[in-house]
């Protein structure tokens, strides 16, 4: 019996293990199974991931190159410390519109002067017949803008702001431009165009009495330089059209202004505005000066230039006569000639400019012939300027301020300028003094007062940036 038992329990022990066996080797496949498709997800998901971060990449890269070419390429990337780089995980950039590229640029300018004229600024001495020191200066900054398209069409622009040292902001240049290089262009704004007088270094060009470039200051005699309508006008803007073939230029600026800015105010009690030939000025409509300029350049160094500039509006301004009638005093008609010699660029240590001009002004009453030359070589300017006025009717009042000139005659005026350019200043080549001086007398057979020469020194700080 006890075999039997034994027998019993041995193969019941059998089959218990055959059957646990069975079962954990079911249980092994299934896991192997359950691994075996967790695998193929994961694969699945890896790939998915993959695609995404493909798709992520070429949608990155499509997103950069349209923002480059948005902008143009001109961020402006400031200068980041590595310590705030690890601050910020973003660099701060100063971003453009995109249309074309930005300049800024600019310039400082200050002058110290002495004179025998009346300061401006510092005055010594209250004495006009002494000499005096004058202060004067300014601070440009200019922003430049630009488009170009690959077939050579570009449109811009040019503003010039200026900050001068009396505490006021002023503008030089306000400009708007367009055309296609080479060929011609088109601008419009505030600017000079060609000039037909060049004085070359003209680091202090004064004249005798108190005339000033563009303005005419009664009693004071008239250096005419065929800049009447030549623009940057503070009482109008420009208009102007200009064509290159090979070596012809071809410019016409139109100003359209008040005519009557031309003149300065007068210094005489009787006259309450500004006065020509001794009379206040009226104004009854704008002037509307034409100018032509045709430049010729046989050679790079060699060049012509002829030009007219006249006002086209009758009755622009003028007086009104004792008999109560107005008459007309804008019909100013102006002609100009200048040629230069110029080889600084094939030779710049020993180059030579050299500037031959002349002009002649038909106005009412009034016939002005000037004539000039100077030269510049090796950093210094010497320069001449001969003026001859006639004055055919001249109003018989008294000038209470140094009026040189007072009744009908001829006058002739000349004037000797110099200057010396001191190059990098302290090494820097953005860093320049100017040394100026001039000597202007005014002759004539006519009464003239006794104080009728002018003298100056000037010293030039010019720093660009």
């Amino acid at each position: 019996m006890k075999k039997s038992t034994l027998a019993i329990a041995i193969g019941l022990l059998l089959v218990a293990n055959t059957g646990f066996a069975k079962t954990t080797k079911m249980t092994l496949e299934q896991r192997l199974e359950q691994l075996e498709s967790r695998l193929e997800a994961a694969e699945s998901r890896a790939d998915q991931a993959e695609q995404k971060v493909q798709d992520l990449q070429v949608q990155q890269a499509a997103e950069i190159k349209e923002m480059k070419a948005a902008q143009g390429n001109t961020p402006v990337n400031g200068q980041t410390p590595a310590e705030e780089t690890k601050k910020n995980l973003t660099t701060p950039n100063l971003v453009l519109s995109g249309y074309g590229d930005l300049k800024i640029y600019g310039d400082v300018e200050f002058n110290m002067d002495a004179e025998s004229r009346r300061g401006t600024l510092t005055k010594l001495n209250e004495d006009r017949s002494t000499e005096q020191w004058d202060m004067d200066g300014r601070i440009l900054i200019g922003f430049d803008g630009i488009r170009k398209m690959d077939n050579g069409q570009f449109a811009g622009f040019s503003i010039q702001p200026l900050a001068d040292m009396y505490g006021t902001m002023n503008l030089d240049d306000a400009r708007f431009n367009f055309g296609q290089e080479n060929d011609w262009k088109i601008e419009v704004g505030r600017f000079e165009a060609a000039d037909m007088f060049p004085l070359n270094q003209d680091t202090f060009v004064e004249h005798s009495g108190n005339t000033a470039n563009d303005l005419y200051t009664d009693g004071q005699g008239y250096i005419y330089m065929m800049k009447e309508g030549r623009g940057r006008s503070d009482a109008g803007g420009n208009f102007l059209m200009s064509k290159q073939i090979d070596n012809w230029y071809f410019e016409l600026n139109s100003l359209i202004e008040d005519g009557t800015t031309l003149f300065s105010d007068s210094d005489n009690d009787n006259i309450n505005g500004r006065a020509y030939h001794g009379r206040e000025m009226e104004k009854e409509k704008n002037v509307v000066y034409l100018r032509p300029v045709v430049n010729w350049k046989p050679t790079s160094e060699l060049s012509f230039s002829a030009a007219m500039e006249s006002n086209v509006v009758n009755n622009a301004y003028g007086y009104t006569n004792s008999k109560g009638e107005f008459v007309d005093q804008s019909d100013r008609t102006g002609y100009g000639l200048t040629m230069t010699w110029d080889n600084t660029k094939t030779d710049p240590e020993n180059g030579v400019v050299f500037n031959l001009n002349t002009a002649y002004l038909d106005a009412n009453n009034e016939d002005d012939f000037t004539a000039a030359t100077n030269i510049w070589w090796r950093n210094i300017e010497l320069g001449y300027i001969y003026a001859h006025n006639k004055i055919s009717e001249f109003e018989d009042v008294v000038c209470e301020n140094d009026c040189i000139i007072q009744e009908e005659g001829t006058y002739d005026i000349h004037t000797v300028h110099a200057s010396y350019w001191i190059k990098n200043v302290m090494n820097m080549e953005n860093f320049n003094i100017y040394l100026g001086t001039y000597y202007s007398k005014i002759q004539s057979d006519q009464k003239i007062s006794s104080d009728d020469d002018r003298y100056g020194a000037r010293v030039r700080f010019k720093y660009y940036f």
